[in-house]
């Protein structure tokens, strides 16, 4: 007998509910050699597919010496690549619309507004704050040096209507800050700046776990620090990192532990935010890293290498610290955005009764033949399945 069986039914565990990672989008900063002027190797954009383990380069940003940001919001992506800020169809990955800003630096996204940071080397400006239309990437606001940061800035974090900026002024040698500022979204007014001391000069990154705002500190690159700000009170806590002798290459939150790596080094260590401690736990990942960013969905490590010139390539860690994917991407590959979804869409098969447990990915497509499918997460009556082909 014939039965018309919808997925969602058939998927009883409510699997369709759940979030999964569409693609991965990485940002390959390229190669600009700047004694000659040249860009060797320029920006590109590509996609990685976690399910089919397949890298696609999307797109050549021409004309850009390096790159900066890219940020995934409602349907559309968001690139910063030296003077420009473009936005991308994140079905079609049609560039939708392009406009210049010189200096941008990092991007954020507050409704249909993208704020933005700015700095370079050599380079001072009225105003290192600026705000654009995500609609169409007009100009819309800004704040100068009056009003808002005095000084070249980078990373942003969004919390309510408040955004947080990390202000470093990290081009001017020897006169590095450690300001987190905020500004008010709802008003656009700049209400405050919290200097989180001495140590905490020249902000690397900035992440948050909703509680708190974490920053890696370079200081003057003869070592480093990590600061907790307080996000009830403003109130913040430093500590220095004793076995750096120079700045922090690059960190990331993972779950709710913080890793880094030193700069110029291939340990990579885990910092406990609770315990404070003045050095990181070493993990047993050993090799010098360029990005680390994290799939919160499938809780995976995301550690980019390059040599700057030739090659670029992502490695993928479990919780485990095991080796569980890895691919080759563009040269100097600096950021990642993780593109999730949900997985609403139903499907209608007509299917024999006695042959109802069938085998689906987890965009919905039905998969035949599980021994020739590709290493990835699958949905077998009801149940998820979990293939590596490693």
């Amino acid at each position: 007998m014939k039965i018309s069986v919808y997925l969602l039914l058939l998927l009883s565990l409510n699997v369709f509910s759940q979030d999964y990672v569409h693609q991965v989008l990485v940002l390959n900063e390229g190669y600009f050699n700047y004694a000659d002027s040249e860009i060797v190797v320029p920006v590109t954009i590509g996609s990685y597919d976690p399910n089919t383990e397949i890298y696609t380069s999307l797109h050549t940003v021409e004309g850009a010496r390096f790159a900066s940001d890219i940020v995934i919001n409602d349907g559309f992506y968001y690139v910063a690549a030296d003077t420009l800020l473009l936005k991308y169809d994140l079905a079609t990955n049609e560039l939708l619309n392009s406009t210049t800003v010189p200096g941008i630096r990092n991007i954020a996204i507050y409704e249909d507004n993208i704020i933005v940071t700015r700095g370079e080397y050599l380079v001072s400006y009225s105003s290192y704050l600026q705000v654009y239309s995500a609609n169409d990437l007009s100009f819309s606001n800004e704040l100068d040096t009056v009003n808002g940061p005095k000084w070249a800035s980078q990373n942003l974090i969004v919390r309510d209507d408040i955004v947080y900026v990390a202000i470093n002024n990290g081009f001017e040698w020897s006169n590095e800050k450690g300001i987190v500022g905020m500004l008010d979204m709802s008003n656009m007014e700049y209400i405050n700046e919290i200097d989180l001391g001495f140590d905490a000069r020249n902000i690397d990154n900035m992440m948050t776990d909703g509680e708190f705002i974490y920053t890696v500190n370079n200081k003057d690159w003869s070592g480093a620090s990590i600061s907790k700000l307080d996000l009830s009170d403003n109130s913040s806590i430093t500590t220095n990192i004793a076995s750096a002798s120079t700045g922090c290459g690059t960190s990331s939150f993972r779950g709710d532990k913080l890793v880094y790596q030193i700069s110029s080094t291939s340990e990579l260590f885990e910092w406990d935010p609770e315990l404070l401690s003045d050095n990181g736990t070493l993990l047993e990942i050993n090799q010098a890293f360029y990005d680390l960013s994290y799939d919160y969905t499938n809780q995976y490590l995301y550690a980019s290498v390059t040599d700057y010139t030739s090659f670029g390539k992502v490695s993928i860690y479990d919780n485990q610290n095991e080796l569980v994917g890895e691919f080759d991407c563009g040269v100097s590959p600096g950021t990642m955005a993780f593109d999730v979804r949900n997985l609403t869409g139903i499907s209608n098969y007509s299917l024999d009764a006695k042959d109802a447990n069938l085998t689906f990915d987890l965009k919905g497509n039905k998969v035949d033949d599980l021994k020739n499918a590709s290493s990835g997460i699958y949905i077998q009556n009801g149940k998820k399945i979990f293939i590596s082909k490693k």
